[in-house]
């Protein structure tokens, strides 16, 4: 039965934890000069409908370094662009490719293309959710901090699709998570609710960023305008000062455990949710996080499509 990739609720905790031993094995031969070709002679079709530097080139090097291929697509050179359906799409490609990649907006467009496709779909990132990057994410603080568990996991600024994607992995794993978000910036309500079905004690929201970074062993940011998502230019001002104090910067990093990293899914703005000073200061980890990409998704691919 083929299996899908559309949300961090779709791995396990067992999962999760194949998924990081294989990554970092992975990882080391990579470094030794080994390439594993556990997928040859499988292709990987990729939509992208939001551009993409990481996850192109990640997704790209990740198939051929497994023996395997990748082919592109977007909107413009796609039927999508023109109106075919998502649902379409899925059962066209299914019938060339052993795996499919969407970047799109929507993640009901991602659901109703998994749904027709017989091969697995893995979400490249939607307006919802981004799971290949949390799943990189904590690879990153297993390699760092060892023990997920014991982490204290913070993450200020926009209650975008990292922020669902964190608190999806907490209720997965039970690490302890504090997000800090400005009033009307929280993430989203289905998420939300979802935390209040399980009676999640260990994941908190809170208003002040100072509260949400307190003793944490991790501080992650993430852009406060969401590709896709541009406002008008006054709205633009009255968002930038609702998020000024979520900046991660020097002062409020010594709120956080003297230890602590730093961590961004990237792109950055520089000078916006995070300065130059923290992003390539001694605590971050940002361009580690970056290459783990690569890891990370190789052992995806592999759990889905081998």
């Amino acid at each position: 039965m083929k299996r899908d990739l559309l949300s961090p609720r779709d791995v396990s905790a067992g999962e999760m934890k194949t998924i990081f031993d294989r990554a970092a094995l992975l990882k080391k031969a990579r470094k030794r000069g080994k390439l594993a070709a556990t997928l040859k002679g499988k292709t990987l079709g990729m939509i992208f409908e939001k551009p993409s530097t990481r996850t192109q080139v990640s997704f790209d090097v990740a198939m051929w370094e497994l023996g395997g291929h990748s082919v592109s697509l977007n909107a413009s050179s796609s039927q999508l662009g023109r109106g075919e359906t998502y649902a379409d799409t899925g059962r066209v490609l299914s019938r060339y490719v052993q795996g499919i990649m969407i970047r799109t907006f929507a993640q009901a467009h991602c659901e109703e293309l998994a749904k027709a496709s017989s091969v697995p779909v893995v979400n490249g990132l939607t307006d919802e959710h981004h799971p290949c990057q949390i799943l990189t994410d904590l690879f990153t603080i297993q390699e760092l901090k060892k023990d997920l568990r014991k982490a204290v996991i913070a993450y200020v600024g926009d209650g975008n699709n990292m922020a669902n994607s964190w608190m999806e992995a907490a209720l997965v794993l039970g690490f302890y998570l504090r997000i800090g978000t400005p009033a009307g910036f929280e993430p989203s309500v289905d998420v939300l609710k979802r935390i209040d079905r399980n009676k999640a004690r260990t994941i908190v929201l809170t208003r002040d960023p100072i509260e949400a970074v307190s003793g944490a062993d991790v501080v992650n940011t993430d852009t406060w305008f969401s590709m896709g998502q541009e406002v008008l230019p006054g709205v633009l001002e009255d968002k930038r000062r609702a998020f000024e104090p979520f900046q991660v910067n020097a002062r409020l990093l010594k709120h956080a455990k003297k230890d602590a990293v730093v961590l961004h899914c990237l792109p950055a703005h520089r000078g916006e949710e995070i300065t130059d000073e923290v992003m390539d200061g001694p605590q971050s980890k940002v361009f580690d996080q970056a290459e783990n990409r690569l890891h990370v998704q190789k052992a995806i691919l592999e759990m889905l499509l081998k």
